[in-house]
């Protein structure tokens, strides 16, 4: 292993911030100052250009405050911050690679950062940290030469809160720069007071998630690739873009398991999009297959009914609206939050026919539609613990108290769409992720609650769906669990989940009789 992947880390959450805490290191500056008028002049300065660093830099600076301070995704922001900075190809590709690996290694980085500065990472100033964990990355895990993300990210703390701060940064990140990579991860690591802490610390994990990842493969017998899904969720996947059918033709390079799937062919893949009309769209292959599996549980009757559920932003929604344009299906798509629900317009947008988007609670709809539908997606919002390789930044906002309050409104949202479904409707409940109380727990419990309901083997459905043999490991259960570092694709869930027919099993029993 080279130097620059060795120190990879991770660290638990950390603890929130008390209003009682003293004045960061590396302001001077009140509490109160820091959080109103200083901060905004360090957003302001941050989205200004700074004398001495490359647009590239700052570029991902800008989105790391962005994500820090507002919350801000970064495959949603980073993408503008490119283009309005004007960045060439290059430069793009590593303001990308700058801010997506500062984000996933955060932990790591902030135990390195504590160390060299004898105090917490969260006695400094949020926007002098950000730019000491820019610096960090580049110093441990690139091949940025010491000297210039030193001295690039004394001058963006300079520009963004003075001197003194810029000062403290600059004593900080030379000792890091005095120790390897190597050096770091063992002084680090011997801080930790248990072997998942250990864990943590090197592979950019919080030990819950660790622990959550540990059980799901767990069930499936598979316990010792751990570390080989760790090392995955930490590598920035390829871009894989989705050929809506009877709407585009797939190219090349094709993905391994859907048949709709290939990989970008370089460059900005929105190029490719935006030229297509939005026929082809950029798409996880693992999203593909899950919605493609919904459409091939059983054989599709012309003038079915089809709902998808929770559809923002509408990548999956688009795709089954292809297939129901091809079948003279009717397709309806719902979205709670008004902004998402115009992602999911936008996307249908190529997808001919009229797609009505309703804007309501999945499960006030479901409940206004009893027993209409024949297929229904329900793609439930979830912690996304199985999208950490495209989301760097959800492993450290995301805590066990989410998935505490996530679970109940899964049940609720299924528990719905099977009232909504049609006797021998099929409904498809998906999650991007594989904690078991978002997954198997949620299907269990539904299954306990219905007894018109049958569970269908997905495991089969998907088998047939994919273009080569995929290892689909069992828990002993139909379920399909798709992983990064067995599959390539994101950690999609899926249980396929049938009402009974009461009328079809009458007329069987009284064949059966005769």
């Amino acid at each position: 292993m080279s130097e620059r992947d060795r120190i990879r880390g991770g660290a638990e959450n950390r603890r929130p911030r008390s209003d009682s805490r003293p004045a960061r290191r590396g302001s001077g500056r009140s509490d109160d100052d820091r959080n109103g008028g200083a901060r905004n002049r360090g957003q302001r300065a941050a989205r200004s250009p700074q004398r001495g660093v490359q647009p590239a830099r700052r570029v991902a600076y800008d989105v790391l405050r962005a994500v820090s301070d507002s919350d801000a995704y970064a495959n949603l922001i980073l993408p503008t911050a490119i283009a309005e900075a004007g960045l060439t190809p290059k430069d793009a590709a590593l303001a990308t690679e700058l801010a997506y690996g500062t984000l996933r290694r955060r932990g790591t980085y902030d135990a390195v950062i504590a160390a060299a500065a004898d105090r917490s990472a969260e006695d400094i100033d949020p926007a002098v940290l950000d730019a000491l964990r820019l610096a960090a990355h580049q110093l441990l895990a690139t091949r940025v030469a010491s000297h210039a993300a030193v001295n690039e990210s004394v001058n963006l703390i300079a520009a963004a809160q003075g001197r003194g701060a810029a000062g403290f940064a600059n004593a900080v990140l030379r000792r890091i720069a005095r120790e390897t990579p190597g050096q770091w991860e063992e002084r680090i690591e011997s801080t930790a007071r248990s072997d998942d802490e250990r864990l943590a610390l090197r592979t950019a994990h919080p030990v819950w998630v660790i622990r959550a990842l540990r059980r799901a493969l767990a069930a499936e017998g598979r316990g010792e690739e751990l570390d080989d899904l760790l090392a995955a969720d930490n590598i920035s996947p390829e871009v894989t873009l989705v050929a809506l059918p009877g709407l585009a033709a797939t190219g090349e390079p094709r993905r391994p398991f859907a048949p709709t799937a290939y990989g970008s062919p370089g460059g900005d893949p929105h190029r490719v999009v935006a030229a297509s009309g939005g026929t082809v769209r950029v798409q996880d292959e693992g999203s593909q297959l899950v919605a493609l599996a919904l459409a091939a549980a059983s054989p599709i009757r012309a003038g079915e009914r089809w709902l998808d559920l929770c559809a923002g932003p509408g990548g999956k929604t688009a795709l089954l609206g292809a297939v129901a344009h091809q079948h003279d299906v009717h397709l309806e798509a719902n979205e709670v939050v008004p902004t998402r629900a115009r992602l999911v317009r936008k996307a249908l947008r190529a997808v001919p026919g009229d797609i009505v988007v309703h804007e309501a609670d999945g499960r006030v709809l479901a409940a206004e539609h009893p027993a209409e539908f024949d297929r229904i997606l329900v793609d439930a919002p979830c912690t996304g613990l199985g999208a950490l390789r495209r989301r760097p930044e959800a492993r450290w906002r995301k805590t066990p108290a989410d998935v505490a309050n996530l679970v109940p409104l899964q049940v609720e949202l299924l528990s719905a769409a099977i009232g909504a479904l049609a006797p021998g409707g099929i409904v498809a409940y998906v999650t991007c992720s594989p904690h078991l109380a978002e997954t198997t727990g949620v299907v269990q419990e539904v299954l306990r609650t219905h007894d018109d309901i049958t569970e269908l083997d997905a495991r089969a459905v998907l088998a047939g769906v994919a273009e080569s043999p995929i290892d689909l490991a069992s828990d002993g259960s139909g379920r399909v669990q798709l992983w990064p570092h067995r599959h390539g694709t994101d950690a999609m869930f899926l249980a396929l989940l049938q009402r009974r027919d009461a009328a079809a099993d009458r007329t069987t029993t009284e064949d059966q009789g005769d």
